[in-house]
């Protein structure tokens, strides 16, 4: 075919033959620029053009599935992953319900040392840091053990048939939890005993919290457990387990925060011990103490609130339940007679030194009602114990930090009254130890410095003795001669103050005072013995004995100046000595003189006319019976300097 350019597009036709073989032409195109133009459309046998690739593909063996083969497949499929997802589910749910199932061999004892534990049966021991529970006695009727290195809280059981109920009662009860319910961990069927295991509660039973006299318990704080209690109670009777059947303060635990959590519960299907079941009866509803069959009594909601009245009972007034260990009647007795019961049943006394809601005490005796049916039911409690809390806290810890702050006010205040009366205190043992002692050394002694020995050049020694003393003592009883002679030294205590002068001792009536040490006053030691002397003569002038009054005291005074040495002796009391020819002197000078004279030694004498102005006369000659070679020439001292 010519086209408008003159130029000659080819035509092209496709040929085929029909049912009956005759050849007839399909389609016919040409091509304009290079590109397909349908010139013409024929009809297929089919009315729809072939494809350029068979469906089945060249080979035919490439054919699509249908619809229902794709269907099919697909449903196969979908059937074979749900049953294999079932059943991983319920390999799951197998495993879950197992998991209250705890090998015994896994629970590992606290041994007696700090150091290890070791299993219930014989195995190797097990190294653990966590030595607090090496005492049980704040978890009786508990036992601590170790579950995969945790600390948990165990109770025995012998040996009973479980039914399948039971397997799926301790799967729900694995799971179940709440605040006020103590965490069930599992139980252990495969050793010679049953042992329930249970999370550790560290501050132990609530019974031991109560008796133990440590913790002081005010009106909120037995508040707050009361109202723990109960909100346990309700979840409980609300729950599947509907009732604890053997609630009593031994199977309540109290946590790090100080709440109160229910244990032991749901375990009705477990046979206690026959010494423990005996004492959980006082904790048992009357009721169900008469219809009990043989030695297990039944359990009800109504029984778990006369039960909590019995708790509520050892909560006010802290004492055992029926403060049955201090009763006349026997523990049978005791059950017998909350067993009668009849018009005015016997209970437990809830007389109480402290201060306690009347509505609360109201309370406790409707829950311990003779008839069941007059008790209230859980919720209620919980509604009439929170219409009682006046108090802007919510729990017990809030309570407990508010007690704290309180006490530590009051402890900064008595801490520092403290400190002001140990201070007092002190000073007052300083002023003793420097009466006791020279200050110099008393201040060493104190910084607990070692006092070394001191020599003094030249210093005044003072002996003074009461004349026949033996028979003036004679004539009084021990303790007028005591009085005698502390109102004697009394009086000459406060004249030394006003000298410098330092009192080293006072042995019966002998009395012993130097001047020049240990602080040096140069030459001036003479003058203030001379007149510390002529003080006491004084003194004694005037003084009268309180049992003698006809009679009076006369003073031997020996004096003496030269050298010396002081020193502190001994440890225990120490004393302060002076030593030396010195002291021996005047000691002398002291024996061999006369009443109401004041002996000196030339020395002295001497000292007096270089130094003051005295008086002063020769007496007598004395020997010295150390060096008996030496004779003193003896003054006596007469007037004031």
């Amino acid at each position: 075919m010519i086209n408008e350019n003159g130029t000659r597009d080819p035509i092209y036709t496709v040929y085929g033959f029909d049912k009956s073989y005759a050849q007839v032409a399909f389609i016919n195109f040409t091509i304009t620029n290079g590109t397909p133009v349908k010139m013409d459309k024929k009809h297929f046998i089919t009315n729809y053009r072939p494809l350029s690739r068979p469906i089945c593909g060249y080979s035919g063996t490439e054919c699509p599935k249908s619809f229902w083969d794709e269907a099919n497949l697909a449903f196969f499929r979908s059937k074979w992953m749900i049953k294999f997802f079932y059943r991983m589910r319920r390999q799951e749910e197998e495993q879950q319900r197992l998991l209250w199932q705890i090998p015994y061999l896994k629970l590992m004892k606290p041994s007696d040392t700090k150091e290890s534990k070791r299993s219930l049966q014989s195995g190797p021991s097990v190294t653990t840091g966590d030595s607090r529970f090496s005492s049980q006695d704040n978890f009786e009727p508990y036992e601590v053990y170790f579950l995969d290195k945790e600390s948990v809280l165990t109770i025995k059981y012998p040996i009973t048939a479980l039914t399948r109920e039971d397997y799926l009662n301790f799967s729900k009860l694995r799971n179940l939890q709440q605040e006020s319910l103590h965490r069930f961990l599992g139980l252990s069927i495969d050793g010679p005993e049953y042992v329930t295991i249970w999370r550790l509660c560290s501050r132990g039973t609530l019974q031991k919290i109560i008796f133990r006299g440590s913790l002081w318990f005010d009106p909120f704080f037995m508040f707050c457990i009361m109202r723990d209690i109960a909100q346990g109670l309700r979840f409980l009777h609300s729950s599947f387990i509907e009732s604890h059947g053997r609630l009593s303060s031994e199977c309540c635990l109290v946590n790090e925060s100080w709440q109160v959590m229910l244990s032991d519960y749901g375990t009705s299907s477990l046979q206690e011990e026959n010494h423990r079941k005996k004492k959980r009866f006082l904790w048992t509803a009357p009721e169900l103490l008469r219809g009990s069959a043989g030695d297990t009594p039944t359990c009800s909601k109504a029984g778990d609130i006369y039960s909590y009245a019995i708790i509520s009972s050892e909560v006010i007034t802290r004492k055992p339940p029926w403060n049955y260990q201090e009763r006349e009647e026997s523990l049978d007795e005791l059950l017998y007679m909350i067993k009668r019961g009849g018009h005015a049943p016997i209970r437990p006394d809830l007389s109480t030194d402290g201060e306690i809601n009347s509505a609360l005490l109201h309370l406790i005796r409707d829950c311990w009602s003779e008839r069941a049916s007059e008790r209230p039911t859980a919720d209620t409690i919980c509604k009439l114990l929170q219409t009682m809390n006046s108090e802007k806290k919510s729990n017990l810890m809030d309570h407990m930090f508010t007690m704290l702050e309180d006490y530590t006010n009051t402890l900064e205040l008595d801490v520092e009254e403290r400190t002001k009366e140990l201070q007092e205190e002190k000073k007052k043992a300083d002023i003793l130890l420097r009466k006791m002692l020279p200050s110099q050394v008393a201040d060493r002694l104190m910084l607990g410095q070692t006092v070394e020995s001191e020599s003094f050049d030249c210093v005044t020694v003072f002996f003074s003795d009461v004349v026949k003393f033996t028979q003036l003592s004679a004539k009084c009883s021990a303790y007028q001669t005591v009085n005698l002679l502390n109102d004697l030294y009394s009086g000459f205590d406060s004249i030394i103050e006003e000298h410098c002068v330092y009192k080293v001792e006072s042995i019966g009536d002998g009395y012993l005072c130097v001047s020049g040490l240990p602080l040096r006053n140069g030459h001036n030691h003479i003058k203030e013995i001379a007149e510390l002397s002529l003080s006491f003569m004084e003194f004694v002038n005037d003084f009268r004995i309180a049992s003698l009054p006809k009679e009076r005291i006369q003073l031997r005074i020996g004096v003496n100046s030269g050298p010396c040495v002081a020193g502190v002796v001994g440890l225990s009391m120490p004393r302060y000595c002076l030593f030396g020819d010195t002291v021996n002197t005047a000691s002398r000078m002291e024996s061999n003189g006369k009443g109401e004279r004041i002996v000196l030694v030339t020395k002295c004498q001497a000292l007096i006319k270089e130094c003051h102005s005295g008086s002063c006369e020769p007496t007598l000659s004395v020997k010295d019976n150390c060096k008996k070679k030496l004779h003193f020439t003896c003054y006596i001292l007469l007037a004031n300097l």
